[in-house]
């Protein structure tokens, strides 16, 4: 049986979930903005009133106000457009329990099974966004098709409050005249080497020769051509699924630049208590590390290497982190943000080969010490009981979390 997908996709969700929440500002052009003072001061979503007038995603605020002098900005609310997605999550739960995730905002829903009680595929999105819209406030737009790949191209391919079907019948038409890069997994830097070799179009990307595609770009070169031409067969997870754990990061933009490998330092050894706690919830521990560093000029350096031993310990993470950070980065520029991800996991307790220059018994006290550190800081608050150098770290500090209260009537949780 043929199957049928959905990719069901909120329009403008943070700037509508805002809307949603302060009724004044409905009809009003929207931006959803980061906080200059933390030098968070871009557009991070727009209402369809803000994008016709110009704004962009990405824009910083004094650009979206020259091109829209009646814009009206907001801070971000991240509890609220949670709470505002796992409303709609809900909703989809009522037709199907293959639910899975793409961001807040998007989902698939693999609805074949559905379709014996709730009636044919469109049927079935057309009840979906007339609830969507009737119990919660906000719009959505689906794409139906019989694979992944296709559904998300029918949900981008008209906006907002719409539905595309996009079936074996017709794919050809709809999919193959779109630019290459609107292809799932198709980013900035395949965009442009499928360019150099002058595929422009998904139909080009079809119609050339799987071969030369696996040459170039690998297992990812089949993906794609088989993706071009239907043939994208994976599944849609279960409701809850998880994948497995491939990493662990914490990153963050400093309220200023850091300007000495001091406050690096202390940068990293705040991320990395983060990182540990997860690690130890997870049951995983690390035997890579890597480190990202955006300077004032919005250049990016990434580096990874490999540790002596498999670990979770905070205080061993970070010290990796900082010796990284000191072997490869070469830039004089300041520092204006930071981020650290535990790589190569392996569960906890699993055999490893062992180092002979390691002390063993002192990695051991220290992770035991951190684990009632962890104890602590889940029953009191991450300050409770933290390295004296966090508590010091002023161009780390945020403000306080917001609790988003719903209004009255809408669908529980």
């Amino acid at each position: 049986m043929t199957r049928a997908i959905l990719h069901s996709d909120l329009n403008a969700f943070y700037a509508s979930a805002e809307v949603v929440m302060r009724p004044e500002l409905a009809g009003l052009p929207v931006a959803v903005c980061g906080s200059p003072e933390d030098r968070h001061g871009i557009v991070l979503a727009k209402s369809e009133q803000a994008k016709k007038a110009g704004v962009k995603t990405g824009m910083a605020i004094w650009q979206a106000k020259q091109c829209c002098p009646q814009l009206k900005v907001v801070m971000p609310h991240y509890d609220l457009y949670l709470t505002f997605s796992q409303l709609v999550r809900n909703i989809y739960a009522d037709y199907t329990d293959l639910i899975e995730p793409f961001g807040l905002d998007e989902n698939w829903l693999d609805v074949t099974a559905s379709t014996k009680r709730f009636g044919t595929p469109l049927e079935i999105a057309e009840d979906i966004r007339r609830r969507v819209r009737e119990e919660i406030g906000l719009t959505v737009s689906i794409g139906v098709s019989f694979n992944k790949a296709f559904a998300k191209l029918g949900s981008d391919m008209k906006k907002p409050d719409a539905i595309t079907l996009i079936d074996e019948n017709n794919f050809k038409e709809k999919v193959w005249r779109l630019p290459v890069e609107n292809l799932l997994y198709v980013g900035p830097s395949s965009a442009k080497k499928l360019h150099q070799l002058h595929i422009l179009t998904i139909g080009d990307l079809a119609q050339m020769e799987e071969g030369v595609l696996r040459r170039i770009f690998g297992v990812n070169g089949t993906m794609l051509w088989m993706y071009a031409n239907g043939q994208d067969h994976s599944r849609v997870m279960q409701n809850g699924e998880t994948l497995p754990i491939k990493s662990v990061g914490h990153g963050i933009t400093c309220n200023a630049d850091l300007t000495s490998d001091e406050e690096v330092r202390r940068v990293i050894l705040e991320l990395c208590q983060n990182i540990g706690l997860r690690l130890c919830q997870a049951g995983m521990v690390a035997k890579g590390i890597q480190v990202d560093i955006k300077d004032h000029e919005l250049c990016v350096f990434s580096w990874m290497d490999g540790m002596p031993t498999a670990t979770r310990s905070r205080r061993v993470l970070a010290q990796q982190a900082f010796l990284l950070y000191r072997k490869r980065y070469q830039g004089q520029r300041r520092i204006r943000a930071v981020t650290v991800r535990a790589i190569r996991l392996e569960k906890a307790g699993e055999s490893t080969q062992l180092d002979y220059f390691c002390d063993y018994v002192k990695t051991d006290k220290l992770e035991r010490i951190e684990q009632v550190t962890d104890e602590l800081t889940t029953r009191f608050g991450h300050t409770a009981l933290c390295p004296a150098d966090v508590l010091i770290n002023d161009k780390t500090k945020t403000k306080e979390h917001y609790q988003a209260t719903m209004p009255h009537g809408m669908r529980k949780l």
